[in-house]
Order: structure tokens, then C-alpha cells, then sequence
């Protein structure tokens, strides 16, 4: 009997590589194999996230340090 998985991942950890497990068919799980992105949109991600990180830290430096005296 497979039991739903707590926030704290005591109980997923058992249920490894399973994501969502199907009970009528369990050709149809979701695992964490045919769950992930292909390595060409991973590494598109990547790119955007090496810019947008940045950007979004810089903002936020910015606007502590013009409103730090407010």
C-alpha cells in the first residue's frame, strides 16, 4: 500500500523515483525520469537565470539603498 508523501520527505524518500504514482495503470507514474526537461530547455533556463538573478539582486540593493533612510 503506498502511502501520500509528507512535507517533511520522511515518506517520499521511500518512494523514490516515484513522483505520482497511478493506481488504475502504473505505466502512466510520473517518475522523476519522464518528469524532467530535455537538456536543451535546462540549459535555456539556465541562461536566463544567470541574467535574470542578477538583475533582480541589483534591484533589490538599489531600492533598499535609496529607501534606507525612509
Amino acid at each position: 500500500m503506498r502511502h501520500d508523501c509528507h512535507p517533511d520527505g520522511a515518506v517520499c524518500a521511500e518512494h523514490f523515483p516515484d513522483l505520482i504514482y497511478s493506481l488504475p495503470d502504473p505505466e502512466n507514474s510520473l517518475d522523476i525520469y519522464n518528469a524532467a526537461s530535455s537538456p536543451k530547455t535546462l540549459g535555456i533556463m539556465l541562461v536566463i537565470a544567470c541574467i535574470g538573478v542578477p538583475v533582480v539582486v541589483a534591484y533589490t540593493v538599489c531600492i533598499y539603498w535609496i529607501f534606507r533612510a525612509r
